[in-house]
């Protein structure tokens, strides 16, 4: 009887040059993976960031817009004194307290209220406030123009 030394059979599915694939390819799977995860950790910085300044923006609104009400109620003998700098009403040194506390940076650059015209013609109120966010170098501001007529009495 003769016997015929067999040659070892190779698998079909493990073939040499391709060892070492699956993790290659796993490792590149990861690398896309962290990348879209970076990718939205920016987008939620970036996000927070733009809801920091939309929320000094609407503050810096109600400010300017809470001090127009003021003028409004002084009545034309009370308006000059709301002018900045120099004003000398007691509710305007109550709200440049409210604005030094409310936004950031504002200390820096104060307010303005620039008041022109007078009883006859009608009075143009121009309330400009500014602040600074922490981690930017330029002060952003926000600017309310008030026209003030007052009406004659019969």
């Amino acid at each position: 009887m003769c016997v015929k030394a067999e040659t070892p059979v190779k698998s079909p599915f493990i073939l040499p040059k391709q060892q070492g694939s699956i993790l290659l390819e796993g490792l590149i799977a990861i690398l896309i993976f962290s990348m879209g995860i970076l990718a939205i950790v920016g987008l939620q910085a970036s996000a927070m960031k733009t809801v920091s300044d939309s929320q000094y923006r609407l503050e810096a609104s109600y400010l300017a817009n809470r001090l127009v009400a003021n003028i409004w109620t002084a009545g034309p003998s009370g308006i000059a004194n709301y002018g900045l700098p120099g004003g000398s009403s007691s509710d305007l040194a109550l709200w440049l307290a409210d604005v030094k506390t409310r936004l950031p940076g504002a200390e820096n650059k104060a307010p303005t209220v620039i008041i022109d015209g007078d009883a006859t013609a009608g009075f143009t109120a121009t309330v400009t406030v500014f602040w600074q966010s922490p981690a930017e170098t330029e002060p952003h501001s926000y600017t309310t123009i008030a026209y003030i007529n007052s009406n004659p009495t019969p």
